[in-house]
């Protein structure tokens, strides 16, 4: 279903301006919405008030400041500012994951009791944060507890990439909206007409189970394919081939088959043990969900012990740990691969550099300090004099290096971990070339 609007400019208040948050609200306003951002850290707010956004995503600074020069974007710590005269309210606050893997929703909730007074007459409160189905009902039992006014609550999840997050907001494959009525779905569809997508219409908890079952099933896709590439190196295939051959078929296609150390993020870790935690909590413990979270908490050590065997050992060695954040195109390190190798580099008595193009400090903030740990600026120079290096995030500079340049006389390993390399390349430069389920030159 397209939809098409030429209808007045809306009033959204977003509440949360993380990642979700900030994104959601920059693109809101191009479409030439009044929004307003919310959130009650004083120095994040400062920060967007300036045009700075806290963290690394492509093309999101520059439309932020474009939108409040044009007077649609603005920020406050102020309920009552914001909420008294929003149309849609959209709820974009963290829920993180407990040890055992159950969502903390505090953050939903603070914020549903926090709007809850100032709600305007028939105002449409949207979750758009990751939340467990079902949750909009403890949702409305809070609001209700302080609201004087109608609403409607409705579930709007998103399905953006960090590092291509405008990029997804802006074209997305489709637009899921999770009401309660038909006026909820009007104005929602309002919001969203001019991305021009389809909007699929459904109630708020399949709207919440489409969010999960997304990110659980292509989480599924990177386990499945780590497990075939095991498979090829034991076989001698080649898993780029394997990936080459089964995708002509259009049953599974050539996209998002990334066998490496495991996914990470800020999404799939949590969704999946989310997901892993509710079916234990209904008796269905034994299930793949639980499965995929076991498997991919496992897949570094056993990768890092089949290294150390090729290897002769990691103690003693330099390695280069070449991509800290989980992924190109962020500094987000939530469940980035390096917050796991590099402290057990350590451990198995490595010295590590680590270098990436823009996590270095929050590398640093999350990764223990370490007398052998050292956080270099330089890829060149992090590779200076290494034993191994491991190119392990596929940022264009990691990818683009000349590791000619950096060959010494004596043996030198090579670890491939996102199989971006040419084996022949790394192997006529004088390295030992190893990747993941990739025939070992």
């Amino acid at each position: 279903m397209t939809i098409s609007s030429a209808q007045e400019p809306l009033t959204v208040a977003i509440i949360g301006t993380g990642f979700v948050g900030a994104v959601s609200a920059a693109v809101y306003a191009s479409f030439g919405n009044m929004v307003i951002g919310l959130d009650i850290d004083e120095q994040k707010v400062a920060a967007l008030r300036q045009g700075k956004v806290p963290f690394f995503e492509p093309g999101l600074e520059e439309l932020l400041q474009q939108e409040q020069t044009a007077g649609r974007l603005t920020f406050t710590t102020s309920y009552q500012e914001v909420i008294s005269t929003a149309d849609v309210i959209m709820i974009a606050v963290g829920t993180p994951s407990s040890a055992e893997g159950k969502v903390n929703l505090d953050y939903v909730y603070a914020a549903s009791e926090a709007l809850a007074p100032h709600l305007k007459q028939d105002a449409v409160v949207v979750v758009k944060s990751t939340v467990p189905p079902g949750t909009l009902d403890e949702v409305r039992t809070r609001i209700d507890a302080h609201a004087e006014v109608a609403y409607t609550l409705a579930s709007v999840p998103e399905f953006l990439r960090e590092g291509t997050a405008v990029e997804d907001t802006l074209h997305p494959d489709r637009v899921v909206i999770g009401a309660e009525s038909d006026a909820a779905f009007a104005i929602l569809e309002q919001l969203h007409a001019p991305l021009k997508a389809p909007v699929v219409r459904v109630n708020p908890i399949s709207a919440q189970m489409a969010k999960y079952t997304a990110n659980a099933y292509l989480a599924t896709r990177i386990t499945f394919i780590n497990q075939i590439a095991d498979l090829c190196e034991h076989t001698g295939a080649d898993i780029e081939e394997v990936i080459e051959s089964i995708g002509h078929d259009k049953r599974i296609g050539h996209q998002y088959w990334y066998p490496g150390f495991g996914y990470g993020g800020s999404c799939f870790p949590k969704d999946v043990k989310e997901l892993a935690h509710y079916s234990r909590t209904v008796g269905l413990g034994d299930n793949l969900l639980n499965q995929l979270d076991r498997l991919n908490e496992e897949r570094i050590p056993t990768l890092l012990e089949a290294y150390s065997d090729w290897i002769g050992g990691f103690e003693g060695k330099k390695v280069a740990v070449l991509g800290l954040s989980f992924k190109p195109n962020t500094n987000d390190m939530r469940e980035a691969p390096s917050t796991h190798l590099i402290p057990a580099l350590l451990d198995a008595g490595a010295t590590v550099a680590g270098y990436d193009p823009k996590a270095m400090e929050e590398a640093a903030a999350v990764i223990p300090a370490h007398d052998y740990l050292t956080f270099v600026p330089d890829l060149s120079e992090a590779c200076e004099n290494a034993d191994v290096i491991i190119a392990l995030i596929e940022w264009p500079e990691i990818i683009e290096f000349d590791y000619a340049s950096v060959r010494t006389q004596r043996a030198q390993w090579f670890i491939d971990a996102r199989n971006q390399f040419d084996p022949k390349t790394i192997t006529s430069a004088g390295f030992k070339y190893r990747g993941v389920g990739r025939k070992t030159t």
